[in-house]
């Protein structure tokens, strides 16, 4: 009998991880019927991050209305991990990019409070271990919305409170802090960060510049947010209870600008190391880990993984990479599926491991088209490559 694990990440717009699982394991059973499938659902750090690592360890999700990235309620989840003492928290649940309509973009104003709202919420459950997962923002706030909800007073030069839920238009006006409230100075807690960007806070590769565009900013716009998140970073670096009270030494505060991850979801990277003193580590490396995915290769004779396009920013350090990264380690080959396949991409993947990487569209379809029929495209497309695998099985 053959074994074959099922490793997607989502097809965004179309699928989620475990809607794409379901139509790989449907197009496997096609050539297969009676083959050994397991399904082991993936995500990198943004979203699907939170349901794929509730689902892999039984545990729960909860939800919470909080202040939404423009200001009005949203209704976001965190998740409890089945240990009942590790959150997961999936900024774009409050903050996140899906939730701006797109005449309403506009980073000055987007705020993370809601994701703050969200990791009190987990702490009053017991939780003091996080997992936070920062892709898909809205925000280009530096985390100064997160602080305000922990409990941060941001103040001007006069001493008065900003309002809550400020944005990255405002953070030049932030002169120091009042950490008199910040409630979760009460707990000892754990913060890890689940992301793949490696882009700084600031400078020409920085949050402003890089994806200030994607969320509605304008080259102007992307200038002023620049300049407010160095600012910001310079009223972090002069505030010695900060420093003192996250533990952070000398040289790691002042790399605030400069650290890699820290410009990841307009800078709410670099706030969550300074407010919460957070480590870093590529989101798929904590979801191959909870999903225990390396013993679910093991014997097995293919994993099949995927998402939504494969090009070369697949190969920097997205879901299925990682997945082929271990799944080379263990000897078991690895086929990749997409909804588009760049075609100077596949040489790339050649090289990095992939037996295969096969698109969904084998002829003329709108992109819209292909969204709609994703589920049938994907099942499709892996009973095609699973003909080929049986042929040569048969031949070997």
């Amino acid at each position: 009998m053959i074994t074959i694990v099922v490793a997607p990440d989502k097809f965004k717009g179309s699928l989620t991880a475990e809607e794409a699982a379901a139509a790989v394991e449907r197009g496997v059973r096609r050539v297969w019927p009676r083959a050994r499938v397991v399904r082991a659902p993936m995500a990198d750090g943004g979203e699907g991050t939170l349901r794929a690592l509730v689902r892999a360890t039984g545990g729960r999700i909860f939800h919470r209305r909080v202040m939404g990235p423009l200001g009005g309620p949203v209704r976001a989840a965190f998740g409890v991990l089945g240990d009942g003492k590790t959150a997961v928290i999936e900024m774009a649940e409050a903050s996140g990019f899906r939730l701006v309509p797109a005449a309403r973009r506009n980073p000055l104003v987007t705020t993370t409070y809601g994701t703050g709202e969200l990791i009190m919420a987990a702490l009053r459950r017991g939780c003091r271990r996080f997992i936070v997962g920062i892709g898909g923002s809205a925000t280009n706030d530096g985390g100064a919305g997160m602080a305000q909800a922990l409990g941060v007073r941001l103040l001007d030069a006069h001493g008065r409170e900003l309002p809550a839920g400020i944005g990255g238009g405002a953070l030049d006006r932030v002169a120091g802090f009042d950490f008199s409230g910040f409630q979760i100075s009460n707990f000892k807690f754990e913060f890890l960060v689940a992301s793949d960007v490696r882009n700084p806070l600031v400078g020409p590769r920085g949050a402003s510049a890089v994806f200030g565009p994607q969320k509605g900013a304008t080259p102007a716009m992307v200038k002023q947010l620049d300049a407010n998140l160095r600012h910001w970073a310079k009223v972090i670096a002069k505030d010695a209870r900060l420093l003192a009270g996250q533990g952070l030494r000398n040289a790691e505060y002042k790399s605030l600008t400069t650290f890699p991850g820290g410009g990841a979801a307009g800078g709410l990277g670099a706030g969550l190391r300074a407010f919460l003193g957070a480590r870093f580590r590529p989101g798929v490396e904590i979801v191959i880990e909870h999903a225990r995915l390396a013993e679910k290769l093991r014997g097995a004779d293919l994993v099949i993984t995927g998402e939504g396009r494969l090009d070369r920013s697949t190969l920097d350090g997205k879901a299925p990479l990682g997945v082929a990264r271990l799944a080379r380690r263990l000897g078991v080959p690895v086929i990749a599926i997409g909804g588009s396949l760049a075609p100077e991409a596949e040489a790339a993947f050649r090289r990095a491991g992939f037996a295969a990487a096969l698109p969904l569209m084998t002829g003329p379809m709108s992109l819209e088209e292909a969204m709609r029929q994703a589920g049938a495209l994907l099942e499709a497309t892996t009973a095609r490559a699973m003909a080929l695998v049986r042929m040569g099985r048969r031949n070997a």
